[in-house]
């Protein structure tokens, strides 16, 4: 009897589906104690860092704008 065509190749870089399990396991986890931690806050717990606002960025000047800040009059 003919195998069954599997169409798509092996991927040699996918996760497996323990480490895949695993991974998710652990992200479920940090949200669980972030959001125990600061349960009577009104912010919901986020797994990322959003990106600076404008207002952080203006406060934070880059170097480019330090060196010719030095030769502004």
């Amino acid at each position: 009897m003919a195998e069954k065509f599997d169409p798509a190749p092996h991927d040699k870089y996918a996760e497996g589906v323990r480490e895949a399990a695993r991974a998710d396991r652990r992200t479920s986890e940090d949200l669980k104690a972030g959001l125990n931690d600061t349960f009577p806050a009104s912010d919901p717990v986020s797994a990322t860092q959003p990106d600076k606002s404008k207002h952080d960025a203006s406060q934070d000047p880059s170097l480019w704008d330090r060196i010719t800040g030095v030769f502004k009059s």
